[in-house]
């Protein structure tokens, strides 16, 4: 039965307008006219207006022939007419058939997405936890630049000892420099990595919905294949944040090392308090950098979205009787 939205006498009137241009009523130009509803109501309203239409032309004329000739001409009429809705059921039982699969087809890749998304969230979910310590992180080192100030005037009596301390300063700067070198560094490879692959996902993408257009068993096909693509992106994506998360956790534990070793020195230089100021800045950066991978992944989740819209619109052609 059909569902509400079109009604039976929206596809009759559709139907006569496709008759007087002189085409034949399908599905598809039906939907162009109406240019709303769904493929299974106009199918059933136009399955409708096919019985009615047969019903009405089932009489035959009456006609001036000779009676045995209009009696052949009877059992032609009938025989034809009985090929005629044998071959039509055929037909009718073959687009049920098709649009029964496409429904289920369509069920089971919008599951799949629903699945996608809940995994997007528990990731978000993940990333905001890691951007809570880090503002942990930021407090902590606003309160250690409260104790350093408190602690100027016992650095001024102890003056003497910065020439020892100097070259240990130094050899903290060097290492820190390094080591933030080394890591702008591997955030440059990771960033042109994320858009190599990104770039070769929208060609795959491209390519699909090309194959898409063509073939109906193709079709299916390639949607099965994105499906599977879309599931592995996503695991790779966990995987990269899990990486991400791993990798901050690493910089964190750096970080509190070499905060208590500038608390050791902060008594008796006041270069330390420069090192520190430093190391905040890196923080910051560092929170800046956690912030354009959530940039990036709110990219990826809109990329996702376009996804599944273009999936939900490759529905199955419909059946031309």
């Amino acid at each position: 039965m059909a569902r509400n939205g079109i009604q039976f006498e929206d596809v009759q009137r559709a139907i006569e307008t496709l008759q007087q241009r002189g085409d034949a009523p399908t599905i598809q130009r039906i939907r162009d006219i109406l240019g709303t509803g769904s493929f299974t109501t106009i199918s059933d309203h136009l399955r409708e207006w096919r019985t009615r239409h047969e019903q009405r032309t089932d009489i035959p004329l009456k006609s001036a022939v000779p009676e045995r000739l209009q009696e052949s001409l009877m059992n032609i009429w009938q025989q034809a007419q009985e090929e005629a809705y044998e071959g039509l059921e055929h037909y009718r039982q073959q687009a049920n058939d098709a649009i029964t699969a496409a429904e289920h087809q369509a069920q089971q890749s919008m599951r799949q997405a629903e699945d996608a998304q809940q995994r997007l969230s528990a990731l978000n979910e993940r990333l905001d936890q890691t951007l809570e310590r880090l503002e942990e992180k930021t407090s902590t080192l606003a309160h250690v630049e409260s104790e350093l100030a408190q602690a100027q005037a016992a650095i001024e009596e102890r003056d003497h000892r910065l020439q020892t301390r100097d070259r240990q300063i130094e050899t903290l700067t060097a290492d820190r420099d390094r080591m933030e070198r080394e890591h702008q560094a591997a955030l440059a490879q990771q960033e042109e990595h994320f858009r190599k692959q990104l770039v070769q996902e929208e060609q795959r993408h491209e390519a699909a919905e090309q194959r898409l257009m063509q073939l109906l068993d193709a079709a299916r096909h390639e949607k099965q294949e994105q499906e599977k693509l879309s599931r592995r992106r996503l695991e790779q994506l966990e995987e990269r944040l899990d990486r991400m998360t791993a990798q901050v956790e690493e910089k964190r534990r750096a970080l509190q090392d070499e905060e208590r070793r500038h608390r050791d020195l902060s008594l008796q230089s006041q270069q330390t308090a420069q090192v520190l100021t430093d190391t905040r800045a890196q923080l910051e950066r560092s929170i800046k950098t956690v912030s354009e991978r959530d940039k990036e992944i709110t990219r990826l989740r809109t990329e996702l979205r376009v996804l599944q819209e273009r999936m939900a619109r490759s529905s199955v052609p419909p059946f031309m009787y």
